[in-house]
């Protein structure tokens, strides 16, 4: 650990429960002050969206003044959208709402660079297991944000839940204090309009490991969203489970996302991220083969445990995958494509969720998710058959 580090590591704790509260409670507070149930989750897809969109953006502003003044920008308008997000419940205005979301994933989408700047404060080869670090604070973040939104969402009487997003505001605006200490490494700034910074980006996005590396890490996230954005309707709008029971099997899923990078890192340096996102896979198709069965508590439970592994293993190899791609005058660029193919797909499989939950069933989504694990190992055994026919 080094201070960049432990400040990126701090401002996750905070900043990363603006992606959990969404999914948490979102689709619910959507489903109340909506009439047309199958846009429920449309908020939560937005906040995807958002971040897909604008992961471009926040790599050429981060590019043109830094990192540090970089992240408190995001930070500053995570907690705005927070207050408007407030707004929109007060006024039951499910249209305000959905903008809120949209705006909250300009912020967002400046969080998800904190895995970049993590690897970055350390040597390449320590990459996996800075990354992994960071991720760790997403168990402190998942159960800091799901209990506290549970404790405040009666905070405001007669207004439900505005406590919940009162609470996020403050804590998304956490990473502004955090950042003030944290310094930046860029060597120099990145003039995205000068053509000789690095390579063609067709030439680096066809390398047969970036897009081993691409599609890992943007199935992991679309699949896991897909998913995980329908389990709160699932479990406690259609199978009328509590919204207690509801969170916990989230916070599993939570834990389960993060706590495998204690040692996710040291796993990819011995065995290899190959060996690795093939594992990802085996626990995605466990999470698939538990939906044949009947939908308990325990069921749920189960399945987005293992769901939660697939990604941490999935999501971390891809991510720690593509740092070995691009050289350094090319990595603003290629983190932006980078972010913008991952949320886009990402914020597909939030957007269909909804609609495909209520046309269809949960055996039947996660049954949809069988071609993208395909494609992953497909994707993954080419590389290292051009990787072991090149050398």
């Amino acid at each position: 650990m080094n201070k960049n580090l432990s400040l990126l590591a701090l401002s996750q704790v905070f900043g990363f429960t603006a992606n959990i509260i969404t999914v948490f409670l979102s689709g619910i507070v959507g489903s109340q002050i909506t009439s047309i149930k199958s846009l429920s989750t449309l908020p939560t897809a937005l906040s995807v969206l958002g971040t897909a969109i604008f992961t471009i953006l926040a790599a050429k502003i981060m590019g043109k003044i830094g990192r540090k003044l970089g992240f408190i920008f995001g930070a500053l308008v995570s907690s705005a959208t927070c207050l408007l997000a407030v707004f929109a419940i007060v006024q039951q205005n499910f249209i305000l709402f959905c903008i809120s979301h949209l705006i909250l994933g300009l912020g967002i989408a400046f969080a998800h660079q904190y895995r970049f700047a993590a690897a970055e404060s350390v040597e390449k080869e320590k990459a996996p297991k800075a990354i992994s670090t960071l991720m760790l604070a997403g168990i402190v973040s998942s159960f800091l944000g799901i209990t506290l939104a549970n404790y405040t969402k009666n905070l405001i009487p007669d207004h439900l839940y505005v406590g919940s997003y009162l609470l996020l505001a403050v804590f998304t605006f956490m990473p502004v204090i955090f950042f003030i200490f944290y310094k930046n490494n860029e060597k120099t700034k990145i003039d995205f309009n000068n053509k000789h910074n690095g390579r063609k980006l067709s030439e680096i996005i066809f390398q047969p490991q970036f897009l081993q590396a691409i599609i890992a890490a943007a199935f992991a996230y679309a699949v896991m969203s897909f998913l995980m954005t329908a389990t709160p309707l699932s479990m406690h709008v259609m199978e009328k489970m509590s919204l207690e029971k509801t969170g916990i099997v989230l916070q599993f899923h939570l834990v389960a996302m993060f706590l495998p990078s204690l040692i996710t890192g040291h796993l990819i340096k011995k065995f290899g991220h190959s060996n690795i996102i093939y594992i990802g896979v085996f626990f995605y198709l466990v999470t698939i083969i538990l939906s044949l069965f009947e939908q308990t508590f325990t069921n749920y439970m189960v399945a987005l445990i293992f769901l939660g592994l697939g990604w941490n293993f999935l999501f971390i190899s891809g991510t720690s995958l593509v740092v070995l791609t691009y050289k350094e005058e090319e990595k603003f660029r290629v983190q932006g494509i980078n972010d913008l193919i991952v949320f886009s797909t990402m914020a597909l499989g939030s957007l269909s969720a909804g609609i495909l939950l209520s046309l269809t069933s949960w055996t039947t989504m996660n049954l949809i998710c069988i071609p993208f694990l395909v494609l992953i190992v497909y994707l993954t055994f080419r590389a290292d058959f051009l990787s072991k026919k090149l050398t």
